[in-house]
């Protein structure tokens, strides 16, 4: 591991990791443009050059039969860990929906605050080396859970054509029917703008690589995002107390992620020297004391946090940036990507200083809706006038003074 001096070298390593390239900007905008423009065709046309794969128009969508075919083949044991995943997510997410608010007041003026969920998402599941079967189940369970009535799946085809057989079966567990053999930007594209064949959504969830990162960027207010993603992150702040063992082990775990980044944040010199002479990959940053230790995750602001103390729990009050946050020896990162129950999508590079992490939240849209009396309109007209006055809107106090007099 690479020892840092301190945490403005350290953040000048992270920028310089975080940089963005604008060669990906000008090549995703000219993606995003043919995509809106021509459709399903430079859908098949990006398909064929980017994954390699010829499809027709057709193709585009998978059918319920490809669907229910993979789940049928499913192993029995496989089913029963997709289900306990899918449970504990699902028992966590539906503690989350909000209640409506509602302010009434004697003079009859009624105010209530609606919840109202999204009628359209669309989650883009990357594909790679392994199916990211985690990837559907974690984006997808809070949308339900806030009542979200149309779910869309995109992922790129492999070299057959074909999905992974495994997304496939998670998403016909979770009963979703459109599923879509599409990929990279082009997919984001397809979900902002619709084609012929896909219909657009009202928000884009999933991780992706650069330019599906990027697309999402640049779609930003056509549709709503989840965030923008970057490369998986972990910070572990220890003490002497840690185990190197599981040091070595938890950000080892994370850099198997795709340019996966892992930080110790240590007061611990004897960690340090412990990790130093280890070929795990990673900084590591030697902190004075653990308030010390805080202070730097929190200019980091960590997508995951794991904190390897001997009393933990004193020092989460002290942490503001980070995304999920993992208490002691025995609660490894490992365990919130796959079955303990909050979503793995987190805010990254920094970003959970203003991100939050998904949550039925995110698919709801919060409607105010306001109802007043003529006595309740009565008592706030002079206020209403003042103030309108002082902007100049002379049409809006007619507005309510027409109420008043007839």
């Amino acid at each position: 591991m690479r020892v840092v001096r301190n945490l403005d070298s350290l953040e000048k390593l992270l920028g310089k990791k975080r940089l963005r390239k604008d060669k990906v900007n000008e090549r995703v905008a000219k993606i995003i443009r043919n995509v809106r423009d021509s459709g399903d065709s430079a859908l098949l046309e990006y398909t064929r050059k980017f994954d390699k794969v010829k499809i027709s128009q057709k193709d585009l969508r998978i059918s319920e039969t490809e669907i229910s075919a993979a789940f049928n083949e499913l192993d029995s044991s496989i089913i029963s860990a997709f289900k306990l995943a899918i449970d504990n997510v699902t028992k966590f997410y539906r503690r989350q929906i909000p209640k409506a608010t509602r302010v009434k007041d004697s003079n009859g003026k009624t105010l209530l605050s609606r919840y109202v969920p999204l009628e359209r998402v669309g989650v883009y599941v990357p594909a790679g080396t392994a199916p990211l079967v985690s990837s559907v189940y974690m984006a997808v369970i809070p949308a339900i859970v806030a009542g979200t009535k149309e779910i869309v799946l995109a992922s790129p085809p492999g070299k057959d054509k074909n999905l992974d057989p495994f997304i496939l079966a998670m998403a016909s567990l979770l009963k979703i029917k459109e599923i879509y053999r599409v990929g990279g930007a082009q997919a984001i594209a397809a979900f902002a703008f619709g084609t012929k064949t896909i219909k657009r959504v009202d928000k884009i969830i999933g991780p992706g690589n650069e330019f599906v990162t990027e697309a999402k960027r640049q779609v930003f207010g056509e549709v709503d995002i989840d965030m923008l993603a970057g490369p998986s992150e972990i910070v572990i702040l220890a003490s002497k107390d840690a185990n190197p063992d599981y040091i070595a082990a938890d950000l080892e775990a994370q850099i198997e992620h795709r340019s996966g980044l892992g930080i110790l944040v240590t007061n611990s010199k004897k960690i340090v020297m412990e990790m130093r002479g280890r070929k795990t990959p990673g900084f590591i940053l030697l902190v004075k004391n653990l308030d010390a230790g805080c202070e730097a995750v929190n200019r980091i602001a960590p997508e995951h946090l794991e904190i390897l103390t001997r009393k933990p729990s004193a020092l989460v009050k002290k942490i503001r940036n980070a995304g999920a946050i993992f208490l002691g020896e025995s609660s490894p990162v490992s365990l919130g990507d796959y079955t303990a129950g909050p979503s793995h999508v987190l805010p990254t590079a920094g970003t959970a200083r203003f991100f939050s992490c998904l949550s039925v939240r995110e698919f709801l849209k919060e409607v105010h809706v306001i109802s007043y009396t003529k006595k309740a309109l009565l008592d706030e007209v002079a206020v209403l006038e003042k103030i309108a006055g002082l902007e100049g809107m002379n049409k809006h106090i007619e507005s309510v003074k027409k109420r008043l007099s007839s």
